[in-house]
């Protein structure tokens, strides 16, 4: 079996960290009623909220076709036999509409001890994998996406799974990405966007995202490798930094971000629409662009 995401999609911490879950599902319903081909959730964060695939569960039971993705479950936060379990269970609910994001995470999230594992993530992924298939006496590569950046992992995406979900990228990683993947392979990039056309007030929203990632080398470090220098990466961000990494302006604008990573090989773009009333689900913007571009 393999999941099919569509084009375009939503990406949404709201959905998965809201308290009020009621609200949380109508907002998802409201998403696969819009025609969104995906829901992709953040994974395992430490504890925070309920579980993932609880989560998971619950958003696939309150709509009827769009695919829910994760995006994504951390290898050390799940246990690859928990992963496989569930994994089981949704397909069972849920035919054809659940999609495991996996990855190997940042040595600044991870114990101690994992620090040492982490140290060859591709090696821990592969173990990753043969538990799951293990564990369900099946390959289940079509049901799979794993959050790769460099050219390692991204072959491993295109081994072991049914392609990529680079997440903090730019259309330039988009071409390199689609190159080390093949055509065939899934590339399902990430894409933050800001409904705002004041630049200063869009730029504002943008650092105040990035100002995580910026912290984390296995970003910066990506981003150094496609076009950008030190510079760029310091006082929350250039403005070029932040222009390329979170698309603002109107939905005119927002479209060609997305044609610009189709361009360089996309199948699928992940919207995560940054706004300044957080933990609130954006359905505003996420109506507005459904219009522009679905």
């Amino acid at each position: 079996m393999s999941v099919d995401v569509g084009t375009l999609g939503v990406w949404s911490g709201e959905l998965r960290f809201l308290r009020d879950r009621g609200a949380a599902r109508e907002a998802a319903s409201a998403v696969d009623e819009l025609g969104y081909g995906a829901i992709w959730l953040p994974g395992s964060t430490a504890g925070k909220g309920q579980p993932i695939y609880e989560i998971v569960g619950e958003i696939l039971d309150a709509t009827h076709t769009t695919t829910v993705a994760t995006g994504i479950v951390s290898i050390w936060a799940e246990t690859a036999e928990a992963t496989a379990a569930a994994q089981v269970q949704l397909r069972e609910r849920h035919p054809g509409r659940f999609l495991l994001g996996l990855g190997s995470s940042h040595v600044q999230l991870v114990s101690e001890e994992e620090k040492e594992l982490l140290r060859k993530p591709r090696t821990a992924m592969i173990r990753y994998l043969d538990a799951i298939d293990a564990a369900q006496d099946a390959d289940t590569s079509g049901e799979r996406i794993l959050a790769a950046l460099g050219p390692k992992m991204l072959e491993l995406a295109r081994d072991r799974a049914l392609g990529s979900h680079p997440y903090f990228v730019t259309p330039a990683h988009t071409a390199v990405a689609r190159e080390a993947l093949g055509p065939d392979a899934l590339l399902a990039p990430e894409q933050a966007v800001v409904l705002e056309t004041d630049p200063d007030k869009a730029r504002a929203i943008g650092r105040k995202f990035m100002s995580v990632y910026l912290g984390l080398p296995n970003y910066t470090n990506n981003l150094l490798r496609h076009g950008f220098d030190e510079s760029d990466l310091l006082d929350g961000g250039s403005d070029r930094l932040v222009d390329a990494v979170a698309a603002w302006g109107d939905e005119a604008a927002i479209a060609a971000r997305v044609a610009e990573h189709r361009a360089a090989g996309a199948d699928h773009v992940a919207l995560q629409v940054l706004h300044d009333h957080p933990g609130t689900p954006p359905l505003d913007e996420w109506r507005r662009i459904a219009a522009a571009l679905l």
